[in-house]
């Protein structure tokens, strides 16, 4: 089952960073997907994620737990609208217990693998529900965060992990 939640209407509230990284699509989507790979990941430099859970199907939870250096913790919740392994996940994503700016989850993330000769391209797109929402996340630091998260990722499945 899957919920056509992602529309190209989207993309004026949309925030993204891609990537081409030198591993298998697989190992990447792996990444994502096993809470103890991704807890080893998540979040910007300086940050540890203590907590992952996720229920890897159409509409199980996906929820984590940073924790900055100086104790800081910042907890978000979501549900899984699309899973195709090992190409794309589709989620939605707020704070908790509530930072949801217009009433409405968040955002809705879009994350793709695709194969290209042997490496991967990484896309993962922040559709929010309006241009206040979108440009929040922004002032929030999106692009250093997801760009730091996106660097401690690539670390994971080029160097420290075994298929």
């Amino acid at each position: 089952m899957t919920f056509s939640t992602v529309g190209r209407q989207a993309a004026e509230h949309e925030l993204s960073i891609s990537r081409l990284i030198d591993a298998p699509r697989a190992r990447v989507f792996r990444a994502w997907t096993e809470p103890a790979l991704l807890a080893q990941w998540w979040g910007p430099h300086g940050m540890t994620t203590p907590e992952c859970e996720m229920d890897l199907w159409v509409g199980g939870q996906f929820r984590t737990l940073m924790r900055a250096a100086d104790g800081a913790e910042y907890p978000t919740m979501g549900v899984f609208l699309e899973i195709h392994a090992p190409s794309r996940l589709v989620f939605t994503d707020a704070y908790v217990p509530g930072w949801i700016p217009s009433g409405k989850p968040f955002m809705t993330a879009e994350v793709t693998f695709e194969e290209q000769d042997g490496k991967t391209l990484y896309t993962a797109r922040a559709m929010h529900w309006s241009e206040a929402d979108r440009q929040a996340h922004e002032a929030m630091g999106f692009h250093q965060g997801w760009g730091e998260s996106l660097e401690r990722l690539v670390a994971l499945v080029t160097q420290g992990m075994a298929d």
